[in-house]
């Protein structure tokens, strides 16, 4: 392998890495569900904003998302979480967007179980979970 192969070759696995982390968690949690048509797919995520004191919990969500790919009936299933942070992650999740689930080639409500987990800072290695 000549020089300047090798300095591309080096470039390249310098940079991929930093074109991962580019993208912003929302974009890299959406992205995770495509192709998908048997489950409600979000097209645009909301984070929550919370307190860092929040770090390692989790909030359940339960919900329907209609035909229109709107999150409807939102409940939460997480009776000991703190009220703040219940109503926090709800009003994130109100403002998200799905493509609906297809059955058929029809568009088809659904119910999602969603479980939220609170991190101190999103890096490269606290990323939304996939699928």
């Amino acid at each position: 392998m000549n020089t300047k192969s090798k300095i591309a070759l080096s470039l390249g696995l310098l940079l991929a890495p930093l074109a991962l982390m580019a993208k912003s968690p929302e974009t890299a949690y959406v992205e995770s569900y495509h192709g998908r048509t048997d489950i409600p797919v979000p097209v645009s995520v909301v984070m929550p904003e919370v307190s860092s004191r929040f770090a390692g919990e989790q909030v359940v969500l339960e919900f329907v998302v209609d035909t229109t790919g709107k999150p409807t009936l939102l409940v939460s299933n997480s009776p000991a979480a703190d009220s703040e942070l219940v109503a926090a992650v709800l009003s994130a999740v109100e403002q998200w967007h799905f493509a609906p689930a297809l059955s058929a080639g029809k568009a088809v409500a659904r119910k999602v179980v969603l479980p939220v987990n609170i991190v101190a800072q999103i890096d490269s290695d606290s990323r939304f979970a996939l699928n």
